[in-house]
């Protein structure tokens, strides 16, 4: 999923900017607000709870979801030991960031649908087809259990504590895993079903929604 792509790879880039934006910087405010929420003031005190994008940026990350499809941006601090419940607490903090961009997604729909509905901008309608995409991209992505993916805060809450320790010892292999699965294409053989299928899946939620007021 390359967004350079196309017949007009610039103003693709510059259409999918703000999706991109909206979608990073709402991430990482999640993930900082759940946190500052359950007790850790580590977000608030760094500054990450700022709709700021420039604040949340990661330079490799937004590169590579510039060119490649998929990404990452800068991860808000977050100190375990402020939480009741450590493995708990950081699960609710990762989770935060992928629901936001579902839900992001779910609710950019509706304007995507009732443009194409009413044969409205398309510059306009590809603008919200990217945010949505890159939304639901971000999401599924970070929902992988591989570190330093928000999917490796999730998945030591489900484990034993033996498990979840011998898996938290690991964690400093993530990016080669990660790696390994970007240049054997395993990633996106894993990413792309599943984006298309949740994308198709919103966009049909959101048509069955808003067809009767667009008749």
């Amino acid at each position: 999923m390359l967004f350079f792509g196309g017949r007009d790879p610039l103003l693709n880039l510059l259409l999918m900017l703000p999706g991109m934006l909206l979608a990073l910087t709402l991430h990482e405010l999640a993930h900082g607000l759940v946190a500052d929420h359950l007790g850790d003031p580590t977000a608030r005190y760094a500054g990450r709870l700022t709709l700021n994008p420039l604040r949340h940026l990661d330079p490799l990350g937004t590169i590579l979801l510039l060119v490649v499809g998929f990404g990452w941006a800068k991860p808000v601090p977050v100190d375990p030991r402020n939480f009741a419940n450590r493995r708990g607490g950081m699960a609710a903090v990762g989770l935060a960031g992928p629901l936001t961009n579902f839900l992001l997604a779910f609710v950019l729909s509706f304007p995507l649908v009732y443009l194409q509905l009413a044969a409205g901008s398309a510059l306009l309608e590809r603008m919200l087809s990217f945010a949505v995409i890159i939304n639901v991209l971000l999401g599924i992505f970070n929902l992988l259990p591989v570190p330093p993916l928000d999917g490796s805060r999730i998945l030591p809450a489900f484990l034993s504590p033996r498990a979840a320790y011998a898996y938290e010892l690991h964690e400093r292999w993530g990016y080669v895993v990660l790696l390994v699965l970007l240049f054997t294409g395993l990633l996106g053989n894993i990413l792309v079903p599943l984006v298309n299928t949740t994308y198709g899946s919103m966009i049909t939620t959101a048509a069955s929604i808003l067809s009767p007021f667009g008749r």
